[in-house]
C-alpha cells in the first residue's frame, strides 16, 4: 500500500482470492460500482478506500468548501463531546456528514434520538484544520476542537 492508500488492484484480487476462492476483478468492480455510499474507488489499476481508514495513510483529498458539517452523537455523549471536541476512535479520521439529514441518518445506526452538532468548518479551516472531502456526504477531519462544535436546536 503507498502513502495514499492505494493498492495494486491485481494483487490486492490475488490475496482475496486466497481467502474467498470465488473471487474475481469483475466482482470488485461490480462492489465499488454498485456502492451507494462510495466507500471505495478504482482508479489506474489501484483500488483504495475512500473512508474508515484503521491505518496511517495521506489524504490527497480536495479541502471541503462547506461552510457548516454535521455530526450525530447520542444524548449521552453530547456533553463529553461539547467540552472535549471530537476525536477518532476506531478509525484515523472522525466522519462529518455533509448535511444535516445525512446525520442524521447515520447518528439512527447507533442511537434512537441523536443530537446533531454542528461544526464551523469555514473557521476550523480558517484555524488552520484541515476537512478532507472523501465522498459527496462524507469529510474527514483528524480532530474537531470544541470551539467549533454547536448542538441543533430542532
Amino acid at each position: 500500500m503507498d502513502r495514499f492508500g492505494w493498492v495494486n488492484l491485481n494483487d490486492f484480487c490475488d490475496i482475496m482470492r486466497k481467502r474467498y476462492n470465488w473471487m474475481r476483478k469483475e466482482y470488485l468492480y461490480a462492489l465499488v460500482e454498485s456502492d451507494e455510499k462510495g466507500r471505495y474507488e478504482i482508479r489506474d489499476s489501484r483500488i483504495r478506500a475512500r473512508y474508515g481508514h484503521s491505518v496511517n495513510i495521506d489524504l490527497d483529498y480536495r479541502e471541503s468548501d462547506s461552510p457548516y458539517l454535521y455530526y450525530g452523537a447520542s444524548p449521552e455523549e453530547v456533553d463529553v463531546l461539547l467540552e472535549n471536541g471530537i476525536f477518532p476512535i476506531k478509525q484515523r479520521y472522525v466522519h462529518l456528514s455533509t448535511s444535516y439529514e445525512k446525520a442524521v441518518e447515520v447518528a439512527l445506526i447507533h442511537t434512537e434520538n441523536p443530537v446533531i452538532l454542528q461544526i464551523d468548518a469555514f473557521k476550523a479551516q480558517e484555524d488552520g484544520i484541515s476537512l478532507k472531502l472523501a465522498t459527496d456526504d462524507i469529510v474527514l477531519a483528524e480532530k474537531i476542537p470544541p470551539e467549533y462544535l454547536f448542538v441543533v436546536e430542532d
